[in-house]
């Protein structure tokens, strides 16, 4: 808060994550920040109420045009926002990239590459790029069938 951010009420954030930047951050209520976080802000980032960031997330706003004519093929600086939907869940080692829009309610699936712009709620990403894997209802529980 102390940095500009709109951080909202019982908001917990692992003292291991780091936030680095100067564009607008705004956490919605209940929302949990794992460990090793890293979250780079150069443009805005919301991230709703009651979401849950696993371990090693990484979100990120800024990217550079693509110059191949120039003397670095990473041309100039350019940052796009992000958005995660109330309610959604970023399992361990996802990375978000700039310009990224989650509906609320979703997954995205351990490890995964998420660069998409959906406000579709209820949708289990996954993979590298990540894809919609399938949807999720209310009274569906996903169990972890590797134990």
């Amino acid at each position: 808060r102390w940095c500009g951010a709109s951080v909202g009420a019982n908001v917990r954030i692992c003292s291991s994550a780091r936030i680095l930047g100067a564009g607008k951050l705004v956490i919605g209520d209940n929302t949990w920040i794992g460990h090793e976080v890293l979250i780079v802000c150069s443009d805005r980032i919301v991230i709703g109420a009651d979401v849950n960031i696993a371990p090693r997330v990484f979100i990120g706003t800024g990217t550079h045009r693509i110059e191949p004519q120039s003397t670095s093929i990473g041309g100039e600086g350019i940052s796009y926002p992000v958005t995660i939907g109330d309610g959604s869940w970023i399992c361990a080692s996802v990375t978000i990239l700039p310009g990224s829009d989650l509906g609320p309610m979703s997954i995205i699936a351990a490890g995964a590459l998420y660069k998409s712009k959906s406000s579709d709620s209820h949708l289990l990403w996954g993979g590298i790029p990540a894809k919609p894997i399938r949807t999720l209802y209310g009274t569906e529980q996903i169990t972890n069938h590797n134990r």
